[in-house]
């Protein structure tokens, strides 16, 4: 994965958009399935296009539009599951920057394609406890959304794949490789593959994990 590993970042100020112009940084490909940054520039724009499989757009920041069957407004926060079949872009006037997320072709998306949305709204806070839900549960591609409960936790452990976090609502504690860094809604961490971590919430807290596996 194509992110710096052990320090919290902001996907969003390291893909700050260019003038004029659209970009997009390559994060990842596995199983066939690209993930990767969008940066557009005020006043700029991506046509519809017709997909056979769904893509995730996670908003880190800005606003814009986009252009479908029924065109939606997003904003950072926010985020977007592309319907399968029907031509769809993004438009935007002030600028905007996000996650696109590929699914495969015979992938199920657990969120309604078509609609705008808060990812940190997709579940709830349960009191002492910790909530997860699969979004994408790919053999090589994992999605989760996970909200903690102040004073919950997840003991230290290691996944077999790099891992991005997005940090969704209020604050936590990452505990990796023997340093502790404090992350915020609207930040991000990655781990490298087999990198020894664990999660502390002090304080209500959610973040989605974008698990790659070989």
């Amino acid at each position: 994965m194509n992110e710096r590993k052990g320090e919290v970042f902001s996907i969003a100020a390291e893909n700050a958009p260019v003038d004029g112009c659209t970009v997009s940084k390559a994060v990842a490909e596995v199983g066939g399935r690209r993930i990767s940054h969008f940066a557009l520039a005020a006043g700029t724009n991506i046509s519809p296009e017709t997909y056979d499989y769904h893509k995730l757009w996670i908003v880190m920041d800005g606003e814009g539009e986009v252009l479908g069957e029924r065109n939606a407004k997003v904003a950072k926060g926010g985020a977007f599951v592309t319907p399968v079949g029907q031509p769809v872009g993004v438009k935007t006037e002030a600028g905007i920057v996000y996650t696109e997320i590929e699914t495969g072709k015979e992938h199920k998306m657990k969120l309604n394609p078509g609609e705008a949305f808060a990812l940190k709204d997709v579940l709830p806070y349960a009191e002492g406890r910790i909530v997860n839900k699969d979004i994408i549960n790919e053999p090589k591609l994992k999605f989760v959304l996970m909200s903690f409960a102040a004073g919950t936790g997840l003991s230290e452990h290691a996944a077999p794949g790099e891992a991005l976090i997005f940090a969704l609502d209020g604050e936590g504690v990452i505990g990796y490789e023997g340093k502790e860094h404090t992350i915020k809604a609207g930040e991000n961490f990655a781990f490298a593959k087999n990198g020894a971590h664990w999660v502390r919430a002090e304080k209500p807290f959610k973040m989605a994990l974008l698990l790659t596996l070989d």
